[in-house]
C-alpha cells in the first residue's frame, strides 16, 4: 500500500501541471454559452478540451522549467518529471517517506474531487439557467449519466490516439538510434514524427470529414424529402408546363416545389378565396452557370404567370438549397396565394462549407437571380409590376443582401425586404447596426427612429419605434442568443457589445444568461460550438425563426388586409409545419 501510495504521488506531482491545464480548458467549455448544448455534444466538448490542456501541460512544464533554470538555475524537485535527479535537500525519493508520498496524493486527490464536485454543480446550474432562459426543460438524471459518459468516451479515444503516436514516435526514436544516430538526432527524429503524426491526423479528418460531408450531401441532394411529390397542379417547377425537370431540382428543391399551402388549404385557413401559388426553382444541375439557372427561374416565372401576382418574391436559400417553408407559406397566406416565389441552387453542400470555402458564393447566386428577375421586372408597365420583395435566411440572409451595394440601393430596387437570422459579416446589416441610435441595444436596434428600417426578435418588436415606418421596408429578424448572428473574429479579443452587463440592467438580452462572461478566445469558441446546436431550441432563441415568419411579413409587406383573427389562425398553421430539421442544411 505504501508502495503503491509513493507510485500515486510520483505520478501526481509529474502531472501536476498537466492535470491543472486539463481542468482550466474542460472547465472553460463548460461555461455559460448563449443556446443550451445537448448533454452528450456538451460530454463530447469538455472531453475533448480537457486532452487538449492535458497534453498542453507539456509544453507548459517545459516552459516553466526553462523559465525557473534560466532565474535559479536548478529546478525544484516538486515540479520536475519522474527523470529529473534525486535532491534530498529538496525532498527527493530518498527525502520523503512512503507516508508523506501517500499524504501527497491524498491530499491532491481529495482537491481535485472536491473541484470535480463543485465545479459539476455550478455547471449544472448554468447549463439549467441558460435551459429556462430559453423555455427547455432541465437536465434530468439520465442527461447527467449520459454526460459522463460522452466526456469519458471522448477522453479515452483521445488517449488512445496520443497514446499510438507516443509509441510510434518512441519507435522511430529507437530505431535512429540502433543505427547509430547521436542523441540530438534521435531526440530530433522523435520529435518531428510525433509532430508530422499529429499534422497527419488533423488534415486526415478534416479532408476525409470534407470527403465525407461531400458525399453525403451528393446523396441527400439525389433523394427526395418524405412528403414532397411531384406537382400536379400548373405553377410550380417540376409540375405540368414546367422546363424544369423534377428529378434536376435537387433534394431541397423538390421539397419547396412540392410543398406548401395549396389555394384550397388558403382558403380554408383564410375563411377567402385564394389562388395557387407559383413557386419557381432551379437545380444545380439545371444550366452549365448561375446565370443559366437564373435564365430558367425567370421563364419559369413567365411560363407560370409569376409577372402577374401581386407580390413577387425572390429568395435566397441556404448552403444544400433550403428554404425556411414557414417564411415563404407565410407569404402566401397573407396574400391569398396571388404570389410569386422564385428561387435557385447554388451548393449541394451545408451552409458551414459553403461559407468556410467560397463566402462569395451566395452572393453571386443571389445577384444573379435578381438581377434576371429584375431586369424582366423592369420591362413591364409600371402599373402591371407586381410588388417586389426579397427574402434570405441565414446564408441566404448574407448572399441577398450583399447583393445590393447599399441600403439606398436595396430600397431603390426592392418593394420590401425580410432578412432572418443574418450573420455577422453581412451588410448593410453591419454598417447599420454599428450606426444605430444612441442607446438602443445591439440585439434590438434603431436606425433612424426606425423610419426605414426595424428588427424583430418576437412579435410585435417592428411595432416598438415610435413614428411612422415608410415603405418600402427593411426588416431583420435575429435573437440575442442567435449564435450565427454575433459570431465575428473580434470576439476573439474584444469583449461584444452584446455581453456589456446584466440583463436587467440593459446589458445583455433578456434570454442571455447572466453567468456567460467574455473570456479572450473562449466565448469565440462557444460561439462556433453553439451554431451546431443553434437550431435545437424552441422558436424566439437561436436560430429558430419559425414563430415571427407571419408577423414579419405582414409588418414588412402591408396591404395584405387580414384581420387579426386570421392572422392568428395564419400563425397556427405556420407553427404546425415541419421544417425537415434544417440545422444541417
Amino acid at each position: 500500500m505504501a508502495k503503491l501510495s509513493a507510485r500515486g504521488a510520483a505520478f501526481l506531482r509529474a502531472h501536476l501541471i498537466h492535470l491543472i491545464c486539463a481542468l482550466a480548458l474542460a472547465s472553460l467549455a463548460l461555461t455559460p454559452s448563449l443556446v443550451p448544448r445537448p448533454t452528450v455534444f456538451q460530454g463530447v466538448m469538455a472531453g475533448l478540451w480537457f486532452m487538449v490542456g492535458f497534453q498542453l501541460g507539456f509544453a507548459v512544464r517545459a516552459a516553466v522549467r526553462a523559465l525557473a533554470r534560466r532565474l535559479s538555475g536548478r529546478w525544484p524537485r516538486s515540479m520536475a518529471g519522474p527523470d529529473a535527479p534525486a535532491d534530498s535537500t529538496r525532498g527527493g525519493r530518498e527525502g520523503r517517506s512512503p507516508l508523506r508520498a501517500g499524504g501527497l496524493a491524498a491530499a491532491i486527490g481529495v482537491g481535485l474531487f472536491i473541484y470535480v464536485m463543485g465545479y459539476g454543480a455550478l455547471v449544472v446550474s448554468w447549463q439549467n439557467e441558460v435551459r429556462e432562459l430559453v423555455e427547455m426543460e432541465p437536465v434530468d438524471g439520465p442527461g447527467h449519466a449520459a454526460f459522463l459518459v460522452s466526456m469519458a468516451t471522448t477522453m479515452l479515444l483521445v488517449f488512445g490516439i496520443a497514446k499510438a503516436i507516443t509509441a510510434l514516435r518512441d519507435a522511430v526514436g529507437r530505431w535512429v538510434a540502433r543505427r547509430g544516430g547521436s542523441a540530438r538526432r534521435t531526440r530530433w527524429a522523435s520529435r518531428t514524427t510525433a509532430v508530422a503524426a499529429v499534422l497527419a491526423l488533423v488534415l486526415g479528418l478534416i479532408g476525409g470529414g470534407l470527403g465525407v460531408v461531400g458525399r453525403i450531401y451528393q446523396d441527400r441532394d439525389a433523394g427526395t424529402l418524405e412528403g414532397s411529390s411531384p406537382p400536379v397542379l400548373p405553377g410550380r417547377s417540376g409540375g405540368p408546363g414546367s422546363a424544369a425537370d423534377w428529378d434536376g431540382l435537387g433534394r431541397q428543391g423538390r421539397a419547396f416545389t412540392g410543398g406548401g399551402p395549396s389555394a384550397a388549404h388558403i382558403a380554408q385557413v383564410t375563411g377567402t378565396s385564394a389562388e395557387e401559388p407559383v413557386r419557381a426553382y432551379a437545380g444545380l444541375s439545371q444550366g452549365a452557370d448561375m446565370q443559366a439557372r437564373a435564365e430558367l427561374v425567370v421563364e419559369e416565372l413567365e411560363r407560370h404567370g409569376g409577372f402577374d401576382r401581386e407580390v413577387l418574391l425572390v429568395a435566397t436559400p441556404t448552403g444544400s438549397g433550403w428554404l425556411e417553408p414557414q417564411a415563404i407559406a407565410a407569404l402566401e397566406y397573407l396574400y391569398a396565394g396571388d404570389t410569386a416565389a422564385a428561387s435557385m441552387q447554388y451548393s449541394v453542400q451545408p451552409s458551414w462549407v459553403s461559407f468556410l470555402f467560397d463566402p462569395e458564393l451566395p452572393q453571386n447566386s443571389s445577384q444573379a437571380l435578381f438581377d434576371a428577375v429584375h431586369a424582366r421586372w423592369q420591362a413591364l408597365p409600371e402599373a402591371e409590376r407586381p410588388r417586389l420583395v426579397v427574402y434570405g435566411l441565414s446564408l441566404g440572409a448574407l448572399g441577398m443582401s450583399g447583393s445590393f451595394e447599399s441600403l439606398e440601393d436595396l430600397l431603390a430596387r426592392t418593394d420590401a425586404a425580410l432578412f432572418t437570422g443574418p450573420p455577422a459579416t453581412s451588410e448593410p446589416w453591419r454598417t447599420l447596426q454599428a450606426n444605430r441610435d444612441p442607446g438602443s441595444p445591439v440585439w434590438q436596434p434603431i436606425y433612424r427612429d426606425g423610419e426605414r428600417v426595424r428588427w424583430q426578435s418576437k412579435p410585435g418588436d417592428f411595432a416598438a419605434p415610435e413614428g411612422s415606418w415608410r415603405e418600402p421596408r427593411l426588416g431583420y429578424l435575429q435573437h440575442a442568443t442567435d449564435p450565427i448572428t454575433w459570431l465575428d473574429p473580434a470576439v476573439i479579443y474584444r469583449s461584444p457589445e452584446w455581453l456589456s452587463g446584466p440583463a436587467d440592467s440593459g446589458g445583455r438580452g433578456a434570454d442571455v444568461s447572466d453567468s456567460m462572461r467574455w473570456i479572450p478566445g473562449v466565448t469565440f469558441m462557444h460561439l462556433v460550438a453553439d451554431m451546431l446546436v443553434s437550431e435545437a431550441v424552441p422558436p424566439s432563441h437561436g436560430h429558430n425563426f419559425g414563430d415571427v415568419a407571419v408577423d414579419g411579413w405582414a409588418q414588412v409587406l402591408p396591404g395584405h388586409e387580414r384581420s387579426q383573427a386570421q392572422l392568428d389562425e395564419i400563425q397556427s398553421v405556420i407553427e404546425g409545419i415541419d421544417t425537415h430539421d434544417p440545422t444541417w442544411e
